[in-house]
């Protein structure tokens, strides 16, 4: 069996950096559905949630961050 290790990165660093970039941005709109709902529920704690919120959404953009390190990391070993 043949195995093109370098057409095998080629076309899965692309199909990662996307899936790691849905996923995120998934992330993203639960986090901020779960804040307003939150915010609506108990307008006094807008500040604990906004901080929470804000946290959380670092967290979850630091996937795609990575991912795309990895890309940029691997993408040398193409060519």
């Amino acid at each position: 069996m043949n195995f093109d290790f370098h057409a095998a990165l080629a076309l899965g660093l692309p199909i990662g950096i996307g899936v790691a970039a849905i996923g995120s941005g998934i992330g993203l709109g639960l986090i901020g559905q779960g804040a307003m709902q939150g915010i609506a529920r108990q307008p006094e704690a807008t500040g604990k949630i906004q901080i929470n919120m804000i946290i959380m959404a670092a967290l979850a953009e630091a996937l795609t961050i990575y991912a795309f390190v990895v890309m940029l990391m691997l993408n040398k070993k193409i060519g």
